[in-house]
């Protein structure tokens, strides 16, 4: 009856160390999770007041370029923003496809940690 305890308690630590372990994981995980959030946010903000004042840019560059043109070849400098526009929406669409179709390295931190784990108990005589 003595060697009874002993087994109970042995079980309790080792349901508490695996509730340590596990908490430790969802942490990682939690903190991994709320940090490409708030990096994906800043780049989005970025990303998108940057490319409101790139076509400001652009369509102030074009009007003055038709401007010049105005009187010789008006349409035919329209046209050719048109197509420079068009194949370059085709070109950062491509991209977009390619980007999103990439792995993602979320959670390869969290994953990579409960490999070691998994490894470990694994290996412990």
């Amino acid at each position: 009856m003595s060697e009874s305890p002993g087994l109970m308690e042995s079980l309790k630590r080792l349901a508490c160390t695996s509730l340590a372990i596990l908490q430790t994981r969802l942490e990682l995980l939690s903190n991994e999770i709320e940090a490409e959030s708030l990096r994906v946010a800043q780049m989005l903000l970025y990303g998108s007041v940057a490319m409101f004042f790139f076509g400001l840019a652009i369509m102030l560059l074009t009007i003055c370029i038709v401007v010049v043109f105005w009187d010789s070849h008006r349409l035919l400098v329209l046209a050719g923003f048109t197509a420079l526009y068009f194949i370059a929406g085709l070109i950062t669409w491509n991209a977009l496809r390619r980007l999103s179709k990439g792995k993602s390295k979320l959670f390869s931190a969290s994953l990579a940690e409960l490999a070691d784990d998994r490894d470990s108990l694994a290996h412990t005589p």
